[in-house]
């Protein structure tokens, strides 16, 4: 008795559905994402092949850019150490600064960047006026009126008790004698270690890093 053939016909899937999903999340996704704010200080870090992450808690920023100005702030997660470390200068220069004037140091995103002689009229500008002011920099390279050091005493005095990470951001074109003055300004206050921030890429293969991250199995190593 012969065989009955089935026909054959091909598997047809309605893909509408699944295009509504993909566009619904396409959609979500798009007005949800946030998009990483301008920053105040445009700096381009060096290159390094570091791969440790440093620290985000209790961090005081040491910013230096490419004219080789220099820039302090303090964690907006630490309001408690900015009202310390403002109250602190504020005493050791006899600045005379009001209560809206130190509040306006304790503000989010708030850097300094003016010696202590601009200091009072600084914070005295609205947010719209701190953005386009052209700041002049911390004084560093004067050995006899390196201001850092006034700076980073008050911050270590704010964070006594905690451990200050300490971070310094410098331009890949920043001039070396404003390097050199907040070291300075460190060794003064007896603080030899701070982290680099810098812009990781991969290890060049062949190098001595690179055989000893491959015998680690990739890994990340400290050096």
């Amino acid at each position: 008795m012969p065989k009955v053939k089935v026909p054959r016909k091909s598997t047809n899937v309605d893909m509408t559905a699944m295009c509504d999903v993909a566009f619904l999340l396409l959609s979500f996704f798009i007005l949800t994402t946030k998009f990483k704010p301008t920053e105040a200080l445009q700096v381009t870090t060096p290159k390094s092949v570091s791969t440790k992450a440093v620290d985000a808690k209790n961090v005081v920023l040491v910013t230096l850019d490419k004219e080789g100005k220099v820039y302090f702030s303090v964690s907006d997660e630490n309001k408690g150490e900015k009202e310390q470390v403002i109250d602190l200068v504020d005493q050791l220069k006899s600045l005379g600064l009001s209560a809206q004037e130190k509040a306006a140091f304790a503000k989010v995103g708030t850097y300094i960047g003016v010696p202590f002689s601009q200091l009072k009229s600084y914070l005295q500008l609205n947010p719209e006026q701190m953005k386009a002011f052209k700041a002049p920099g911390i004084p560093v390279t004067d050995t006899l009126n390196n201001e850092m050091q006034i700076w980073i005493r008050a911050a270590a005095t704010a964070f006594q008790g905690k451990k200050m990470n300490l971070l310094v951001k410098g331009d890949n074109d920043a001039k070396y004698p404003s390097f050199k003055g907040v070291i300075d300004a460190l060794k003064k206050n007896e603080i030899f270690k701070f982290s680099m921030i810098t812009d990781p890429e991969g290890v060049p293969p062949g190098t001595d890093l690179y055989k000893k991250n491959q015998a680690s199995g990739g890994r990340a190593t400290d050096e």
